[in-house]
């Protein structure tokens, strides 16, 4: 747009200034002009002249106002294609000037893009700390810098309290527990006493459940402390022989499709992170799979390069609006039609959640898909690293 205007400005500039030298030249029909003027090159009066019309005073009248239409011609057509080269030229290199001034002057605000793309609930550390002069940008980007400090100090508060009050119920818990089995162990306790010790044990076991979950989920949406190389299809292995005898006593047939079990035909995948949170990531996406099962059922264990881990299950149908919503804590969507086995222990409601959360930390995604035939296909894409 302001080459635009500049180019409409020279064009003003360039009309104006041709109408004043076309007023201030001498015009070229002067019939009062009298007298001869002899031209280089041109005969003289008395002689013919160069077109072969006469001689006399009006054959050099005539000549004047030949020369003076020419000159007339001449100096503004000069005017007009050097004025208009001037005119290209200076465009040309105003817009050079204006896109390297324009990128002096946008790269601040390009470096409070950049940082604002790479935040997230779980990543507030980045700070765009501009240098340079004192101005309107580098005063919006500390303004940026400071809401980036009370927003990182307000999830930090909120993630050491949640960790802090899951870790004090820890003991009060573990006290009832012992009080209830003593309670029901003494000799002669009632049918009653002893049933009401079962169910407060249940439900003890389901808080003890929640508050461990609570504190995974804390973990991981600090972030990654320390991140080591671990080796995917040994994790994957090791929970999968975990979890066999918990499938074959739900009736379950847990299987493994080993794809990386050939080591010379693929190398293994290589995660760079946390050991116990991608085990804790790949338990949960297979007792999930055990849990919302049907006695007979089955459930697929896939170790792979894209995604990394894909766990299927058989089961109850999921509205596929139901199975966005699964990686929300507490999320009760989808309950009605994937609810577990009669008598099996129910879960705490932050399973998937804090898978969610363990693959965020890891910078990958996880992905929750209804089978036609009903169940559900979790699929889990992390960055992983060539092997050596």
């Amino acid at each position: 747009m302001c080459g635009g205007l500049f180019l409409l400005s020279g064009v003003v500039l360039l009309a104006v200034n041709y109408v004043l030298v076309r007023s201030a030249l001498p015009p070229a029909a002067a019939r009062s002009i009298s007298g001869t003027m002899t031209m280089p090159g041109q005969p003289g009066p008395g002689l013919p002249d160069a077109v072969g019309t006469g001689s006399g005073p009006e054959v050099g009248e005539l000549t004047v106002v030949s020369a003076v239409r020419t000159y007339r011609g001449g100096v503004l057509n000069t005017l007009l294609v050097q004025s208009g080269v001037a005119i290209g030229a200076t465009l040309i290199l105003a817009l050079l000037l204006g896109w390297v001034v324009a990128d002096r002057t946008l790269r601040p605000v390009q470096a409070v893009v950049a940082t604002a793309r790479r935040l997230g609930a779980d990543n507030l550390d980045a700070r765009i700390r501009l240098p340079g002069p004192r101005d309107e940008l580098t005063e919006l980007a500390d303004t940026f810098d400071e809401m980036l400090d009370r927003l990182a100090a307000s999830f930090d508060s909120q993630r050491r309290f949640v960790a802090n009050a899951s870790h004090e119920l820890r003991t009060p818990l573990a006290a009832q527990r012992t009080l209830v089995e003593v309670a029901m162990g003494r000799p002669g306790a009632e049918p009653a006493l002893r049933e009401l010790g079962t169910r407060l044990l249940t439900m003890n076991v389901r808080i003890e459940a929640l508050i461990e979950g609570l504190l995974v989920l804390a973990r991981s949406d600090r972030g990654l402390a320390v991140r080591q190389v671990v080796c995917l299809d040994e994790v994957v292995e090791t929970v999968v022989d975990t979890h066999r005898a918990v499938a074959a006593e739900a009736g379950v047939d847990l299987r493994w499709e080993r794809t990386g079990h050939d080591r010379s035909a693929r190398p293994p995948d290589l995660v760079w992170g946390d050991r116990v949170l991608l085990e804790r990531m790949v338990s949960n996406l297979v007792d999930n799979a055990i849990k919302y099962n049907r006695r007979g059922g089955t459930v697929w264990v896939r170790d792979g390069r894209d995604p990394v881990l894909w766990v299927a299950n058989t089961g109850p149908p999921v509205p596929s609006s139901s199975a966005v919503d699964l990686f929300e804590p507490f999320s009760q969507a989808g309950r009605g039609s994937r609810g577990a086995e009669p008598g099996a222990q129910p879960g705490a409601g932050l399973g998937l959640s804090i898978v969610a959360s363990i693959v965020r930390a890891h910078g990958g995604s996880v992905r929750a898909v209804s089978r036609p035939e009903g169940g559900l296909e979790m699929a889990v894409f992390l960055p992983t690293r060539e092997s050596a």
